[in-house]
């Protein structure tokens, strides 16, 4: 797979993303005469994944960018940190979807008729503050103006920690300050190596967030991951049945 990818490392700091180092950074290109060209495509690129998909902190960040410049996956480092999961399959299956022009990690899924299915592999954690820290993935399915039945089947690894899921539409809030969010419009839990589903019947062609956590009582610090399959039946007379 190598042959399609040409590697580079550009650091955060240089960019000018840890504030604390902007100051000493500033100075020493001055004093060496050496400046740094952050309206470069590649920097603005990488820059934009900084406020793309999940904002948890995370030490390096892998891209994904085409020769175009434009960002085609995203991949934290902390993230691929996994038990149960080899960090060589979770990477591989990054820059296979990368490829496949499936934006992985930039939180966004869109279903239409010609693509009716989407897996999406990630991971949630215990909330370090409030009973919920959300994964969030953006399921577009506003091209189904008819209507459907949103199925989402779950997995959950073997690592440590219970997972929390639940549907929200384009618009709910992702409360942290409850056990389960009134905005949720369905949801359910598992604990490690569980199967779960969650369908959800929608009028029209909408955008939902599907929201992953940890379970907040878990005593200690667990990270697992989930594999969510999500697929869509379109109601062919615009009545939900």
């Amino acid at each position: 797979m190598n042959r399609h990818f040409i590697n580079t490392w550009v650091s955060n700091s240089e960019l000018g993303r840890t504030r604390s180092l902007r100051e000493p950074i500033a100075k020493k290109r001055e004093r060496e005469g050496k400046p740094f060209d952050t309206t470069h495509p590649l920097a603005q690129a990488i820059m934009k994944g900084w406020k793309t998909g999940s904002q948890k902190g995370s030490p390096v960040d892998s891209y994904v960018i085409s020769p175009e410049f434009e960002l085609m996956g995203k991949q934290q480092f902390t993230e691929l940190e996994i038990a149960g999961i080899s960090q060589k399959e979770y990477y591989h299956t990054f820059l296979k979807d990368a490829l496949e022009e499936k934006q992985p990690g930039l939180g966004n899924i869109v279903l239409t008729r010609e693509h009716l299915v989407e897996e999406v592999l990630d991971v949630f954690r215990t909330p370090a503050v409030g009973y919920l820290d959300y994964t969030v993935v953006v399921i577009d399915l506003t091209s189904f103006e008819n209507g459907g039945t949103l199925t989402i089947d779950i997995k959950i690894g073997r690592d440590k920690g219970d997972g929390e899921f639940y549907l929200f539409d384009e618009d709910g809030e992702l409360s942290i300050d409850e056990e389960e969010p009134k905005d949720a419009l369905t949801g359910t839990w598992g604990e490690p190596c569980d199967t779960r589903q969650i369908t959800y019947r929608f009028e029209r062609g909408q955008r939902f967030k599907l929201g992953a956590s940890g379970y907040w009582d878990e005593g200690e610090m667990c990270i697992n991951a989930f594999l969510a399959k999500i697929s869509v039946e379109e109601n062919p007379n615009g009545t939900v049945q």
